[in-house]
């Protein structure tokens, strides 16, 4: 499989960047971050205003939960496809094709308020499709239906990004509405799923090579499953019935679920390799944040529900795409797996951004400074990566002597 994936990449004559999945939308994703973020800092000043339908808020939501998490989705699932199904990734064209989709998504939305009424979600919407589609080819030709659910958990992705441009075409506030919790559910379910497999692989693997005598619990068993369908539900809760006392517990439950998964993973003994320890970070939000989204839900006076979301969005999406970005980029090119100096310093910043972001919630008096810091540091951060990483993913992969 590696050989013929190989083959199928050298054979692409046009940019290199087009040469596999993970090139353009883990690169241009990372850019598209810290440009909307610079954006939103503008528009929090009031020096920038967009011609955009959504108010700020929400388009600052959209855009970082839809538009820069469904290019690393896309960068993900086309890289890892072909080695769930055996078959060919999809290159060249094709690729360039999904990828011009997801651009003029983001322009679209940017500049919807002077577009016909229903445009901006039609052209806005067209990536999730068309990549659900490919996804859907290519399970069938390769009869792969273990992962029919990484395609269930997409198109729930896509009906998420529908309702969000439903609520604001309506003129309500979707940075606060169903389609904006129906896109965390999912992407946390994606985490979920796909995290639970790859971290204790990537960690036992790491562990043997430093003879360790303790490895994390095999991915998949039964206590994962039932976790697995219990936050779920949980979260199905949550998408409909937010403020019910019933989804508070639920979400304190799978906290404590999740947090018992993590520690089977043996993430203590990673200290001493970043490119373990960030993923097992980057995980550690999802129980965070859902104990602090069921204490909010349950003592809303005392817990901010803010709070909670950005501990889930800007804590475990933020982290762990970054962690698996930077691992993939780097194993994809022909790299080491080592973390340099350049690649802690994008993780630290992205964890100071992330506990800035916390705090402004927290000590509402000094907000907008919190704010700013930020910004600033989840900037460099992503533009740290595009840095660091532009080069190797735009240049062809070494051919082995």
């Amino acid at each position: 499989m590696t050989r013929t994936t190989s083959q199928r990449s050298r054979q692409w004559t046009g940019p290199a960047v087009f040469s596999f999945g993970f090139r353009p939308f883990f690169l241009f994703g990372a850019v598209w971050a810290a440009m909307a973020m610079l954006a939103w800092v503008f528009m929090l000043t009031g020096a920038v205003a967009l011609p955009t339908l959504f108010d700020p808020v929400s388009w600052h939501a959209h855009e970082f939960l839809f538009g820069y998490l469904g290019a690393i989705i896309a960068g993900f699932l086309l890289t890892a496809v072909p080695n769930w199904t055996g078959r060919l990734p999809v290159v060249g064209w094709q690729l360039a094709a999904l990828f011009t989709l997801w651009v003029a998504g983001r322009v679209a939305i940017a500049s919807s308020a002077i577009l016909p009424l229903g445009w901006a979600a039609g052209i806005d919407l067209a990536f999730p499709i068309a990549l659900a589609g490919v996804l859907l080819r290519e399970i069938i030709a390769g009869k792969n239906w273990r992962n029919l659910v990484v395609l269930c958990l997409l198109l729930a992705f896509a009906l998420a990004n529908l309702l969000f441009h439903i609520d604001a075409t309506q003129g309500k506030s979707a940075a606060h509405g169903i389609g904006l919790r129906c896109g965390v559910a999912a992407v946390l379910m994606m985490i979920a799923v796909i995290g639970g497999r790859v971290i204790p692989s990537f960690t036992r693997n790491w562990l043997v090579r430093q003879k360790s005598d303790r490895l994390p619990v095999p991915p998949m068993q039964r206590f994962d499953r039932a976790a697995l369908l219990l936050t779920g539900l949980a979260l199905g809760f949550w998408v409909v019935t937010p403020n019910h006392v019933a989804t508070g517990f639920g979400l304190l439950g799978i906290g404590v679920l999740h947090g018992l998964r993590l520690l089977r993973w043996q993430g203590l003994q990673t200290l001493t390799e970043p490119l373990l320890w960030i993923l097992h970070i980057g995980y550690a939000f999802v129980p965070l944040g859902a104990v602090l989204a069921g204490a909010a839900v349950l003592w809303p006076d005392v817990v901010p529900a803010i709070a909670a979301q950005h501990l889930w969005m800007a804590g475990a999406f933020g982290v762990m795409t970054m962690a698996m970005m930077t691992r993939a980029s780097l194993g994809h090119t022909g790299q080491s797996l080592h973390a340099g100096r350049g690649t802690v310093f994008i993780y630290l910043s992205l964890i100071g951004s992330i506990t800035a972001r916390i705090a402004a919630a927290i000590w509402v008096g000094s907000a907008m400074a919190f704010y700013m810091v930020s910004g600033v540091l989840w900037i460099a951060a992503f533009l740290g990566f595009a840095v660091i990483y532009g080069p190797c993913l735009m240049k062809p992969k070494p051919v082995p002597a």
